[in-house]
C-alpha cells in the first residue's frame, strides 16, 4: 500500500471555509485515503458523498467511519476510471499521490463529472503549478506550506 499522507487540518478547514456550505450538495472525494475531506462534507450537511480509492483497505476503512451515514457511496476503483462513467457533482475534491503524473486527464475528467457552477479541487504539492489546465475556468491556488489547494469552477 502506498504512503498515506492526510490532508492537513489547515488545509482541511481552509477547503471548508472556502466552500462555505456544502449543505445538500452532491460530493466526491477522489483518492479518498483517509476519507477526512469526504466525512467533513457529510458532517457539514453535504447530500451524499462518493469516496473513492484504489486500495480496498482503504476504502473498508473509510466505510467503517462514515458507517453512521445513509448517504455515503464507497468505490474501489481507480480515479480516472471511475470518471469516466461518474455521475454528475457539485464539488469533486481530489488529492492524488504529490508524483502524480496525470494532472491533466484527472482535471479534464473531473470536469466533465461536474455540474454546471461546480467546483474542482485539487490538493498538490507547490511546486507543481496547474493553473495552465483549464484556464478559462482556473479561479485560484491557495498555498499553505509545501501544499497548495487549487480551484476550477464550470460555468
Amino acid at each position: 500500500m502506498r504512503d498515506l499522507r492526510p490532508t492537513s487540518n489547515l488545509v482541511l478547514q481552509a477547503i471548508f471555509n472556502i466552500l462555505y456550505s456544502v449543505k445538500g450538495k452532491d460530493f466526491l472525494d477522489l483518492f479518498a485515503g483517509t476519507g477526512q475531506v469526504g466525512l467533513k462534507a457529510l458532517e457539514k450537511g453535504g447530500k451524499s458523498v462518493v469516496f473513492v480509492d484504489i486500495e480496498r483497505k482503504r476504502v473498508e476503512n473509510i466505510k467503517k467511519k462514515a458507517k453512521n451515514y445513509q448517504n455515503a457511496k464507497f468505490v474501489v476503483s481507480d480515479a480516472l476510471k471511475f470518471l469516466k462513467t461518474a455521475n454528475s457533482f457539485d464539488i469533486i475534491f481530489a488529492d492524488p499521490p504529490y508524483d502524480y503524473k496525470f494532472y491533466d486527464k484527472l482535471i479534464q475528467l473531473s470536469f466533465e463529472a461536474l455540474k454546471e457552477g461546480g467546483i474542482l479541487i485539487v490538493e498538490h504539492r507547490s511546486n507543481n503549478d496547474l493553473s495552465g489546465i483549464l484556464p478559462d475556468y482556473f479561479l485560484e491556488s491557495r498555498k499553505y506550506g509545501d501544499t497548495v489547494i487549487s480551484f476550477w469552477r464550470k460555468e
